[in-house]
């Protein structure tokens, strides 16, 4: 295993942030795999399962059984690690910019178009290597005006070039699920089948560029621009992972997460583990235009009816929304059916505070389809 540090603070900035990687294999070697933990950093299972994969990798890389190359970033957001509001911890968004730290990463398609036009031929893995180095130099070309930009490009360098990213994840409450690229809906198939995801939302464009999106979408997108005479395979399975909910952090469950990530890597042919026959998917995949986001009408409190992992009828119930002061009840229900994987935290709401969220397998929305 080796250790990396990453600057990036300027020296005239206020504070000295740096971040650390962790890199096991050979580079070069294999497949390229890169995890990270807590980009938004008050998200914690994802570091405790770091904790473990780490440990495993270790013993992994010491009996020569990495076949590929693993990076791992366990605490990937120091800049959000540092920030608190009245002593609560805040990392979802920069309180410097209020940008969100899983938006605005940059899409390299759009240097790639220019610079790889004519370059590219017959042969898919001839333009997938050009394309990796191409994406690796409009990474490079970046010039951040923050530190949280500087952050991005960092994160960004070391993934763009990687056959598989898991960035972990999690909701404030919900079951395990995972987003992704239309495109990827067959790849990704076994780690949610290990993972136990109870949703796999899909997408060709969630808005806003989110990480695994800025590492994955560029292949469709490009193939899409060169046309079908220039192969351009998917070669980049980028994920969003939701570890369940922000309290949902203990040792039992992060074993078996980390368990769960370690035979994926073993089923993809990056590690040499004994392999475990697959599980059978709890869901199938939905298009990410299905998800319904139920909406508080009225301030009141809130009674959840039903269960995280339930399947809802559209007009079903999943809570109560109770005014203290009239007594008025309010059924909350979804207009479309399907599973209710996230939930709030929070058991008093304002008018229009999020409820929770139905995966429905019909598209009917468009435009920014993630949360704030």
């Amino acid at each position: 295993m080796q250790a990396h540090r990453h600057q990036i603070s300027r020296p005239e900035s206020g504070g000295n942030y740096q971040l650390s990687s962790f890199h096991f294999g050979k580079p070069g070697q294999g497949k390229k795999v890169y995890i990270q933990a807590a980009l938004h950093a008050d998200e914690v299972p994802g570091m405790l399962v770091s904790q473990f994969l780490r440990t495993e990798l270790a013993a992994l890389e010491a009996q020569d059984k990495i076949l590929g190359e693993i990076v791992l970033v366990p605490a990937a957001n120091p800049l959000g690690l540092a920030q608190a509001i009245h002593g609560a911890p805040f990392g979802r968004f920069d309180l410097s910019t209020g940008t969100n730290f899983n938006r605005a990463y940059k899409h390299v398609a759009e240097d790639l178009k220019v610079s790889l036009e004519g370059k590219l031929g017959p042969d898919a893995g001839a333009n997938v290597a050009l394309l990796r180095e191409h994406a690796r130099a409009s990474v490079a070309s970046w010039e951040p005006a923050t530190d949280a930009e500087a952050l991005k490009k960092i994160l960004l360098g070391m993934a763009i070039d990687a056959d598989i990213v898991l960035d972990l994840h999690c909701d404030n409450e919900a079951v395990v699920h995972i987003y992704t690229g239309t495109p990827l809906a067959d790849a990704v198939a076994p780690l949610s089948a290990l993972m136990g995801a109870h949703a796999v939302l899909l997408a060709l464009e969630a808005g806003e560029e989110p990480f695994d999106e800025a590492c994955s979408r560029l292949w469709w997108d490009l193939a899409a621009h060169f046309g079908p005479k220039t192969p351009i395979p998917m070669a980049c399975l980028s994920t969003t992972v939701e570890l369940r909910g922000e309290m949902d952090v203990s040792y039992e469950l992060a074993q078996r997460d980390s368990h769960a990530l370690l035979q994926f890597l073993g089923h993809s042919g990056v590690i040499d583990v004994p392999l475990e026959t697959l599980p059978a998917p709890i869901c199938e995949p939905t298009p990410l235009e299905g998800v319904e986001p139920v909406n508080a009408p009225h301030a009141g409190v809130l009674v959840f009816l039903k269960q995280l992992g339930d399947r809802v009828a559209a007009g079903e119930p999943i809570a109560d929304l109770i005014d203290p002061v009239s007594g008025k009840v309010t059924k909350l229900a979804p207009t479309v059916p399907g599973v209710f994987f996230a939930r709030t935290a929070h058991r008093h709401l304002l008018r229009g505070m999020a409820v929770g969220k139905i995966a429905g397998a019909k598209a009917f929305r468009a435009g920014k389809l993630l949360s704030q």
